[in-house]
């Protein structure tokens, strides 16, 4: 009896063939990336789009986003204000712009760029909350807390406006406002730093006393509340107190000397 005989077709080895990269998808997925702030790998995304070709308005705005999101405002302000001149107008783009100038000193673009952002419809709390920080720069108290106001509205459950809204009556004087309003920051986030040191730096102004080392504290973190209590000193004419706080700051760190001193050269020309 013949056998039958079978014939077994070979397995193909050669690849599969890939899809060439999506550079608008890439975009995509690197703003996705750098909203949840996972930054290293919005670069890598970026990197693999401009590999693939990606240009334009799309690739410059991810770019500037991801600047703004690495703390890098200079850069960040650079490629808003270019896209600003070339865009239609994004209120996001305002927001990011006029923030990034803030941080860079640059309250005259600031100012402009966060005005108008508030104008829009749809403005987000960040930037009422940072037009009321550039208010307060411009001595601007009533504006200052009108934006703060509107950022809490906004957002109820964010620290910073209330936060801000404190330091606003500080720079006034009005301690007792300014007290009631960090205790409300602290109850709102318990372990936002700035607002517990702003609580500590109101109780001791009121109290008349400087703030008393933490447990563990580091010299240069205490020297800096001993800094601030003695420009809080200066701010109510407690003279006597802000020479003891500035000069107990020199005393702690050498990292704060510079600032102290000149804080305390300052009180004595007074």
């Amino acid at each position: 009896m013949i056998p039958f005989l079978f014939t077994v077709a070979a397995a193909s080895t050669a690849p599969a063939a890939t899809l060439p990269p999506n550079p608008r998808g890439l975009i995509a997925g690197a703003e996705h990336a750098i909203r949840a702030n996972r930054l290293d790998q919005a670069t890598l995304m970026i990197a693999r789009a401009v590999g693939a070709g990606a240009a334009g308005a799309e690739l410059d705005r991810v770019m500037a986003d991801l600047d703004y999101a690495s703390g890098r405002y200079q850069q960040a302000f650079a490629r808003y204000q270019s896209l600003l001149k070339t865009s239609a107008i994004d209120e996001s783009l305002l927001e990011q712009a006029g923030i990034a100038a803030l941080k860079l000193g640059d309250v005259t673009n600031a100012s402009l760029l966060l005005s108008r952002a508030t104008s829009a419809r749809g403005a987000s709390w960040r930037a009422w909350n940072a037009l009321g920080v550039v208010s307060d720069l411009r001595s601007d108290w009533t504006k200052a807390i009108a934006c703060y106001d509107e950022a809490s509205r906004l957002a109820p459950s964010e620290v910073e406006p209330v936060n801000n809204r404190g330091w606003s009556h500080l720079l006034r004087g009005n301690w007792k406002e300014a007290l009631s309003l960090f205790e409300a920051a602290v109850a709102l986030d318990p372990k936002s730093a700035r607002a517990v040191n702003n609580l500590e730096l109101a109780r001791s102004a009121l109290a008349a006393e400087l703030p008393s080392r933490r447990t563990g504290e580091s010299d240069s973190s205490w020297a800096a509340r001993l800094n601030d209590a003695g420009v809080a000193a200066a701010i109510l004419g407690d003279n006597g107190r802000a020479t003891a706080a500035f000069s107990q700051a020199l005393d702690v760190s050498r990292t704060w000397y510079v600032r102290a001193a000149n804080n305390l050269e300052a009180l004595r020309r007074r």
